[in-house]
């Protein structure tokens, strides 16, 4: 049980407290501004009880009962313990205009809250209700904050207030909007909006100067937020793209079951996970960090088959390989909806990829912004692979010349077998990451299928810097298209614009060298 030091003797706070058993919906929201300009210790447990329906009142002997949290009984007069609340005493009734008072002065009685976060948010209730009876308390929290952040959010909530205070002087309200002006976000060019036209010239200009530059600095941040949109997006193209680019530019090949090979990533994270929650649920945060090498050797392992099975004998045959590949994405994806069934999987969010963080006026999700970090890491990986490693330079020499590297000693049909697999399982640890932020279904695959081979197309076929710069661009352009167009409009955009650019470069903004492929 919680204790106050309250009084003894009767007062305004006690004469407030028994206002709650007159069962009268104006003598309680009296009862609730003065007992929360009181200052008394009881005021936020009595409010608070009261919006949780944890107050009760005896009409009789005009006494009112909190029950606490934890089922304890105390007097709300006087904080001191009761055994149990009398059968004569009613839980005390709100009505909705009642109960947007009491979440008003909760939000004045949280300014003076220990916890920093519970003052910041108390500030930002404020702010929005402009409620006037909670000036003395903004004005007592104010003077005691010491946090910056916390005390700026006190004075635009201040600001607020005096705005639209009746009583306020010229100068307190000028005052107030280069205080709103300066806060910058969509909620305070709302708040100057309200501004009616009773007011004096020189605070209607001061405004509308105000909401000018909250426009402009609302459309830049805009900006900044449609190329945050952008390079996530591309990060996604990226990663989804890289084994397509690999698997496309040594091979040749057209895989229509890439995608497939993407939601198999995605499955193995379901099964990871599935697994962590009924057997190691204290493993759940790093279920992501054990499906990503089992997606890897998942993906992989059925690329590999592919090849081996399907496509080394349909090589120098693109129409037949196109087909197969198209045939095989619709096996796979009958075989996952068979095994897995047809609705969508749920996939959930480690807690170190939940949530949000505000920078300026933009969102930033915790989940995109790893994805956007592995998704470097893995392209940082494959160049170093592809460069320092034996297999890196046999992919090399077959994409560049695969007679001369067959005449060399390079065994063509092993290189392609371990590349094919490689693309396969790069594209199975972008599944991983796209469980994160889209459905994992037997359709996930298709989806990024139209993408992936734009991007590798735009970015110059078998070169891994191509397909990083044209994910990128493919993403931002999106993006920005995307409000002005529409999301269809725009993709139809890019892809008239892409059609375009390869009129003029066949092979991309980054064109592999080398004696066969110049022939």
């Amino acid at each position: 049980m919680i204790a106050y030091a309250v009084p003894a003797c009767a007062g305004p706070f006690e004469d407030a407290v028994a206002k709650f058993a007159n069962d009268d919906f104006s003598d309680t929201e009296a009862a609730v501004a003065t007992i929360a300009a009181s200052g008394n210790p009881l005021a936020y447990p009595i409010i608070s009880a009261l919006q949780d329906e944890r107050l009760f009142a005896d009409s009789d002997t005009k006494k009112v009962f909190i029950k606490q949290a934890d089922g304890k009984i105390i007097d709300a007069a006087t904080g001191a313990a009761v055994a149990s609340i009398p059968d004569s005493a009613d839980e005390v009734r709100l009505n909705n205009k009642l109960r947007r008072h009491v979440e008003d002065a909760l939000g004045g009685l949280t300014l003076l809250s220990p916890d920093l976060q519970a003052r910041i948010s108390a500030a930002q209730t404020v702010f929005k209700s402009r409620e006037q009876s909670a000036l003395p308390a903004v004005e007592s929290a104010l003077a005691k904050e010491t946090d910056a952040t916390a005390k700026a959010a006190l004075e635009q909530a201040r600001a607020a207030i005096l705005l639209f205070k009746s009583d306020a002087s010229e100068k307190e309200r000028l005052d107030a909007i280069a205080t709103i002006r300066a806060r910058g976000d969509e909620d305070a060019m709302a708040t100057l909006n309200d501004i009616g036209t009773n007011q004096p010239r020189s605070v209607i200009t001061a405004a509308t100067s105000a909401i000018a530059s909250i426009q402009n600095t609302l459309a830049i941040w805009s900006g900044v937020q449609n190329a945050w949109y952008g390079l996530s997006l591309g990060s996604v193209l990226l990663l989804a793209s890289i084994g397509l680019a690999i698997t496309f530019g040594v091979m040749g090949v057209i895989n229509m079951a890439h995608g497939e090979m993407v939601m198999l990533g995605a499955y193995t994270t379901f099964v990871v996970q599935e697994v962590i929650r009924a057997r190691y649920p204290a493993l759940f945060d790093y279920s992501l960090l054990i499906a990503v090498p089992l997606a890897f050797l998942v993906a992989g392992g059925v690329g590999v088959l592919i090849e081996r099975s399907i496509i080394r004998f349909l090589y120098g045959r693109p129409l037949e390989t196109l087909l197969a590949t198209w045939g095989l994405s619709l096996v796979l994806q009958q075989a996952v909806r068979t095994i897995f069934g047809a609705t969508n999987r749920q996939v959930g969010n480690p807690s170190w990829m939940s949530g949000a963080f505000e920078l300026g006026q933009m969102t930033i999700t915790y989940n995109r912004l790893w994805i956007l970090c592995f998704t470097l890491a893995v392209f940082a990986i494959l160049l170093v692979m592809l460069r320092f490693t034996p297999l890196g330079l046999q992919m090399r020499a077959v994409t560049q010349n695969r007679r001369m590297a067959a005449s060399m000693g390079i065994a063509t049909s092993r290189v392609d077998a371990l590349t094919f697999g490689l693309g396969s399982a790069v594209a199975g640890i972008a599944g991983v990451a796209l469980s994160q932020i889209d459905n994992v279904s037997p359709n996930l695959g298709q989806g990024y299928i139209i993408d992936t081979f734009m991007v590798v197309v735009f970015g110059g076929v078998g070169n891994l810097w191509g397909t990083l710069v044209g994910a990128f661009t493919l993403g931002i352009a999106n993006k920005f298209l995307e409000p002005v167009a529409g999301a269809v409009l725009g993709k139809i955009a890019i892809l008239v614009l892409i059609i375009l650019f390869i009129q003029k470069r066949p092979r991309g903004l980054f064109a592999l060298k080398g004696r066969a492929v110049e022939a």
